[in-house]
């Protein structure tokens, strides 16, 4: 189970370090929830991976649950707020009077697709 969160939380920090940031605050939180519970399950990985739980005098079970739950948490806010990022695709940012910009390129928006995801 920890080797799934790293692989899937590997992969939503490389898609959205891959894009421009068009909405620092929103895309922040995803990265910040994406690389701390990247850390968090290699923690635990090595905690069980170099026998430190039959040390600790911890409910492992109650712990995991938590932990998992506080990443679902977490992931489904970022879930939302990449995916707010993701819908102002059509809108249009205007640099000057002559020339208008989409927020998000055709290839971020597919990027941020996949980061939703």
């Amino acid at each position: 189970v920890f080797l799934s969160l790293q692989l899937f939380g590997t992969i939503v920090w490389i898609l959205v370090a891959s894009t421009r940031v068009p909405l620092p605050l929103l895309q922040g939180w995803v990265m910040f929830v994406a690389v701390t519970a990247w850390f968090l399950s290699i923690v635990f990985l090595c905690v069980f991976l170099f026998g430190y739980a039959n040390r600790i005098s911890v409910n492992w079970n109650q712990t995991d649950f938590l932990f998992h739950g506080a990443t679902f948490v977490f992931y489904f806010g970022a879930f939302l707020l990449q995916a707010a990022t993701t819908s102002l695709h059509h809108f249009p940012r205007k640099f000057n009077s002559t020339t208008q910009e989409k927020i998000l390129a055709d290839h971020e928006y597919n990027i941020s697709i996949a980061a939703s995801v």
